[in-house]
């Protein structure tokens, strides 16, 4: 059975965004993400890997793999066939979401404005992407918007780093954020990254 994206959100106060260009460094990556507490991996469709790492990763057990970066339904639809658990996207069309609606798949749409909002609640969606989180005002605009939208619940990503991701996971609509500090670029290093995800996993929700 599928897991709703708000079930997704609730398994780890943290969401790694993982920008990843060998697909060798799939699984160890993923092992170290999960041993550490961090369940839920977002893959970027920004390399020519992607697709075959977030492939690579489902076979970990534990891991919950999504794929980020999603542009538009040819993307949707590669994501899906690669066997991606949930989507997310840096910004919300109606042509993708429509699509991703209609494929059933748990969806986070990005969103950084109250029309962004609008527009995926209209296609009856309550949980988005604040994204970028840092750059589009940050925690007050996220407080503001989150006033005439009750039901919406929020992960936002962009800019967020440990120090500051505290702050945000203290607001009512933040469900949990999303980091790449916990993937940190360079060659793997996975005792490294399963102490990065272990000390992401112990950030408190309010």
């Amino acid at each position: 059975m599928t897991q709703s994206i708000d079930h997704i959100m609730a398994l780890a106060p943290v969401i790694p965004v993982i920008v990843i260009d060998r697909v060798e460094d799939a699984v160890p990556m993923a092992e170290a993400l999960v041993a550490g507490g961090l369940p839920v991996l977002e893959v970027t469709l920004r390399t020519p890997a992607a697709l075959d790492a977030l492939t690579a990763m489902k076979a970990v057990k534990g891991a919950v793999v999504g794929a980020g970066t999603v542009l538009n339904p040819a993307m949707l639809t590669a994501a899906i066939h690669a066997g991606a658990e949930f989507i997310v996207s840096p910004g919300l069309t109606e042509n993708l979401g429509k699509a991703a609606v209609a494929s059933g798949i748990p969806f986070l749409p990005g969103t950084a404005n109250a029309g962004d909002i609008m527009r995926g609640v209209d296609l009856g969606l309550d949980r988005f992407k604040f994204f970028p989180a840092a750059t589009s005002g940050g925690i007050p605009a996220l407080k503001a918007l989150a006033g005439p939208f009750g039901q919406a619940r929020f992960c936002p990503t962009g800019g967020i780093t440990l120090a500051t991701a505290p702050e945000w996971l203290a607001l009512d609509a933040v469900r949990c954020v999303g980091g790449s500090w916990v993937v940190p670029a360079g060659p793997l290093d996975r005792a490294r990254i399963e102490a990065l995800a272990r000390e992401a996993a112990t950030l408190s929700r309010h």
